[in-house]
């Protein structure tokens, strides 16, 4: 049965990206293949260049989609569904972000400057990607022999980063790793723990996370948005249940109760 469920929702993600693609090469044209990642990706491929073999399968480019889907959109919304958990169950920073954002944006659409001066909503979403990563555990793959902490890793060999143990080890974070301390960020991330690259949850080094400046961004605006006209608490129907899947996220949801700040 799940084999099933997972070919039938393998099949309808590959059917609407088809039906995407095949939009784009109808209105060619008109608007050529268009300037995000996938009409790149199209153009790329496309048979005016003249190339024999293209330089990616249509195979590929769907996988290619389903990676920037699922890395990109996935595990942002987990962030600001972890983020509004931990607003709801603190009060009180809820409201210190508030008045971060009604002093350096007011009423306004938050826009990049105003962004980068929300210093505590920053320390906020660290902390949030700290205690509920939306990516648990990545892999590496040891390029050449190697050793680590004076155990020898052979080329080839598959490594498991834990990150969301790393993230709660009290020997890199202290005795309060468990605990919900946004201020740990204050004086930057590399300061924050005894290890200046503790913090995973966009990996590290060559292979960290393209999107990450982006996600930031992004979630940034959305929570100071959601401050701007809604306090909210928990709902007494709410199960607190981390699931990991994939991506971490509640099991059984995040109802809400919403209250409109504007009334």
């Amino acid at each position: 049965m799940k084999n099933f469920k997972t070919w039938s929702l393998d099949k309808k993600v590959r059917g609407m990206l088809m039906d995407i693609i095949k939009t784009r090469h109808a209105n060619k044209n008109v608007a050529w293949y268009g300037n995000d990642l996938l009409g790149l990706m199209l153009e790329a491929c496309a048979p005016e260049h003249g190339e024999s073999c293209p330089q990616l399968s249509m195979d590929e480019i769907i996988d290619e989609c389903k990676t920037f889907f699922f890395a990109g959109h996935d595990t942002t919304s987990h962030l600001l569904t972890w983020t509004m958990f931990l607003l709801s169950t603190h009060p009180d920073w809820q409201e210190k972000l508030r008045e971060e954002i009604a002093m350096e944006c007011g009423d306004k659409v938050p826009a990049g400057d105003m962004l980068n001066k929300l210093k505590m909503v920053n320390m906020f979403l660290l902390e949030t990607l700290r205690l509920y990563s939306p990516v648990s555990l990545i892999r590496r793959k040891v390029g050449t022999d190697i050793e680590l902490g004076g155990i020898k890793m052979p080329e080839g060999a598959l490594l498991t980063i834990p990150i969301a143990t790393i993230h709660r080890d009290k020997e890199v974070w202290g005795e309060d790793a468990d605990e919900f301390r946004p201020e740990r960020f204050e004086n930057g991330v590399t300061r924050a723990a005894k290890h200046p690259n503790a913090l995973l949850s966009f990996s590290s080094g060559p292979r960290s996370c393209i999107g990450q400046n982006f996600a930031m961004i992004e979630a940034k605006a959305v929570i100071a948005m959601i401050l701007q006209r809604f306090s909210f608490t928990l709902s007494p129907k709410y199960v607190h249940a981390p699931t990991d899947v994939i991506t971490l996220r509640p099991k059984y949801g995040l109802p809400m109760i919403l209250k409109s700040l504007k009334l």
